[in-house]
């Protein structure tokens, strides 16, 4: 009996990126991130043990929903600039689209090349009928790229102990169901 369970993450190119998985490697940026104040302002606190579980569980995202997050890497350079998730929320059945630039990285147009990637993954590749993303009314940078990925406000949801704006977009040639 074979017991061998795999796995695998799609790749994605743009342009410019590659999304790939999580690497071991790659925690040290994304600790370096989740702890800063500046760069994880929309989010809660996290400290080095929080960051662990929370890099763990994006990554495992893909074994439960077989969607998750990647890590996205300059394609030339082979830097991690952040990461870009299309993934499911315990309670959710509609697909969620997340997006972190690293701050070094902050005004270059990644957020949007690689959350346009993921948005495609979702409609094209797994079809999905809607997608989401939360976001905090103070976070304008990622209000932005949503804005241009063509997502519209729906709804303010609890998320953290927070209202959050819940902005989503449909798979076109849907119509409203």
């Amino acid at each position: 009996m074979n017991n061998t369970f795999n796995i695998s993450v799609p790749y994605l190119e743009t342009e410019r990126l590659l999304l790939r998985e999580y690497r071991r490697a790659d925690f040290g940026a994304f600790v370096d991130h989740l702890t800063n104040p500046v760069s994880s302002a929309h989010f809660p606190a996290a400290d080095h043990d929080t960051a662990w579980r929370i890099f763990g569980s994006q990554a495992g995202l893909w074994l439960i929903h077989g969607a998750g997050w990647w890590a996205v890497e300059d394609r030339q350079t082979g830097q991690l600039v952040g990461s870009v998730g299309a993934f499911f929320r315990e309670d959710s059945t509609v697909m969620e689209l997340g997006w972190n630039t690293y701050r070094a990285f902050w005004g270059q147009g990644y957020a949007n090349e690689a959350a346009a990637a993921a948005l495609n993954y979702a409609f094209e590749i797994r079809c999905e009928p809607k997608v989401r993303a939360l976001i905090a009314a103070t976070n304008g940078s990622s209000l932005r790229v949503a804005q241009r990925l063509g997502l519209t406000y729906e709804a303010d949801v609890g998320m953290f102990g927070k209202r959050i704006g819940s902005y989503t977009r449909e798979r076109e040639g849907l119509g409203h169901r």
